[in-house]
C-alpha cells in the first residue's frame, strides 16, 4: 500500500484526499475551506498494521495530515488506507474526528481478522525507521510575508498557556513586526507503550521588526496533559520548547 503524499499546495492535497476518499461527502464544507486556505501542510504516517493471509498480505495504515492555517493554528485530518477491496485494491477513508477514525480502524481490523481489537492495547504500533529518530536540523531560508504580522504575533502569544511564556517586553517589540514566516519544524517523535494518542508538534514563527531585527517564537502544540486536551505553549528558543515537551512527557510516563 502507499502513494505520494504531501506534494503540491494544501488545496491540491485536500482535493486529492477528497478524490480518493470513499466518505469524502462526510467532511464538513467549513473544514474543507479551512484546509484549502492553509499556508502549508505536512503528512505523516501515524500507524500501520499488517497480517499475512493465504490471499496475500492485508493491512491498513493511518496517515495524519496537518494543515497550518493563516491564524497560526492547525487543522488535523486523518486518512485510513486499507486493502480490503476486491482484489485487495486499496480503499481510502477520511476523517476530521479522531474518535470516528478509531471506530473505522476497529471495523477494518475486525474485517481483516487476526488478534481481537482489545488485545492490541499495550502493543506498540509499527512505525517506519525514519520516524523513530529526531530529524537532522535543516537550514531553511525565510519566506517573509507582510500580512498583519503584528496581529499574528499577538494571537500566538495570546493562546500560549505556559506561565513562562514571553512577557511584556517581547510583546512590545512584536507590536512593530511588519512581516513574518511560519515553519512546521521537522521533529518526528518516537511514540511507544500503546496506541499512538500522543500529539507533539513544533512551529517556528519568525518576525521582522521595524528596526530590522528578527524575533523567533517557538510554539509547542501538544496533548501531554492529564485530560488529553490539546494546548499551546510559546518559548523564545528551540531548546526551551524541547525541554518543556520532554518535561510534560516524563510527568505522564510517555516516551517521545
Amino acid at each position: 500500500m502507499g502513494h505520494s503524499r504531501g506534494a503540491g499546495t494544501p488545496a491540491e492535497l485536500m482535493d486529492g484526499l477528497l478524490a480518493r476518499a470513499q466518505n469524502g461527502f462526510e467532511i464538513d464544507e467549513a473544514v474543507l475551506a479551512q484546509a484549502r486556505s492553509a499556508l502549508m501542510h505536512q503528512s505523516e504516517l501515524r500507524s500501520c498494521r499488517q497480517c499475512n493471509e493465504r490471499c496475500g498480505q492485508l493491512g491498513y495504515s493511518t496517515y495524519r495530515h496537518v494543515f497550518l492555517l493563516p491564524d497560526g493554528s492547525s487543522l488535523l485530518l486523518w486518512e485510513l488506507e486499507h486493502n480490503t477491496g476486491e482484489g485487495n485494491r486499496p480503499l481510502y477513508e477520511l476523517y476530521a474526528d479522531e474518535d470516528a477514525l478509531v471506530l473505522a480502524e476497529r471495523r477494518v481490523h475486525e474485517r481483516l481478522g487476526g488478534a481481537r481489537w482489545e488485545e492490541l492495547d499495550g502493543l506498540p504500533l509499527w512505525l517506519p525507521d525514519q520516524l523513530l529518530h529526531t530529524a537532522e536540523p535543516v537550514e531553511n531560508s525565510r519566506a517573509y510575508v507582510a500580512d498583519n504580522s503584528a496581529d499574528h504575533a499577538r494571537r500566538v502569544l495570546r493562546r500560549a498557556e505556559n506561565p513562562d511564556r514571553p512577557g511584556e517586553e517581547t510583546e512590545r517589540l512584536l507590536a512593530t513586526a511588519f512581516a513574518h514566516d511560519i515553519a512546521l519544524a521537522p521533529k518526528p517523535r518516537r511514540r511507544s507503550g500503546g496506541p499512538d494518542a500522543t500529539w507533539c508538534r513544533f512551529y517556528e514563527h519568525a518576525f521582522l521588526l521595524a528596526g530590522g531585527d528578527e524575533i523567533v517564537l517557538w510554539e509547542l502544540e501538544h496533548n501531554l496533559t492529564r485530560d488529553g486536551r490539546l494546548v499551546c505553549e510559546v518559548y523564545l528558543d528551540e531548546v526551551s520548547a524541547e525541554l518543556a515537551a520532554d518535561r510534560h512527557a516524563r510527568a505522564l510516563g510517555v516516551d517521545l
